[in-house]
């Protein structure tokens, strides 16, 4: 770019003056900045602005398949997330019911071993009971047999009474139908006036704790008699 030099420092550096030399020359450079000044600043405006700036168009335009393409993933991805989170739930779920259900039958059969033990001192209560009542004779002066067996009845009753109130029942099997699930075949008796497969006797009581069985009973099984 070619800087002439304005009609005002023409005529000072005419005048041959030392002074107004310098004062022409200021004057000179002061305009040679105005023009370097404006011109830098017309290129910095194009350049931002420039209706041919590449930054205006976009590097990598998508075509329309390629966005149905991405679309089409997407939904993909949100359908397979979505069965993830169903089977998920789904799965906490059934763990919170095994475990309340564990919980629950540990509230109910935490004592089964205990009934275990203590359906054994039941069973010698009552051959004592029975015992005694039979050895009792009502015509004996003496009541101090009789009292031992009205309190024996007494704790028996108890007994069972408390087993009750914790769920634990006696089984009565006799007249029933033959169950493998809560009775043990010890022996077959002469079907007398009863059903084939039917109990006819008991040799040893069974229990239940709330619908479960915890300790077999011993019957005998009517069979048909063979002539």
């Amino acid at each position: 770019m070619t800087v002439r030099p304005t009609a005002t420092s023409n005529i000072l550096l005419s005048s041959g003056s030392c002074s107004s030399f310098f004062f022409a020359f200021g004057l000179y450079f002061r305009d040679c900045l105005c023009v370097f000044s404006t011109a830098a600043q017309q290129r910095s405006t194009g350049d931002e602005c420039g209706p041919e700036d590449p930054c205006d168009e976009p590097r990598h335009p998508l075509s329309e398949r390629a966005l149905e393409l991405k679309a089409s993933k997407l939904e993909e991805q949100v359908r397979d997330l979505t069965e993830r989170y169903r089977k998920a739930v789904a799965d906490s779920e059934n763990v919170r019911r095994r475990t309340q259900k564990f919980v629950e039958d540990a509230k109910l059969f935490g004592i089964q071993s205990f009934c275990k033990d203590l359906v054994e001192v039941a069973d010698i209560l009552e051959k004592t009971t029975e015992s005694t009542t039979r050895e009792a004779e009502p015509s004996d002066p003496k009541p101090t047999l009789k009292k031992i067996c009205e309190g024996l009845s007494l704790i028996e009753a108890k007994m069972q009474s408390v087993f009750a109130k914790h769920g634990l029942q006696k089984m009565n099997p006799i007249g029933g139908k033959y169950d493998p699930y809560d009775h043990e075949i010890v022996c077959h008796v002469p079907a007398e006036g009863m059903q084939p497969g039917t109990v006819a006797l008991v040799t040893q009581d069974g229990y239940k704790l709330h619908g479960r069985t915890i300790r077999h009973a011993h019957v005998g099984v009517a069979v048909e008699s063979q002539e």
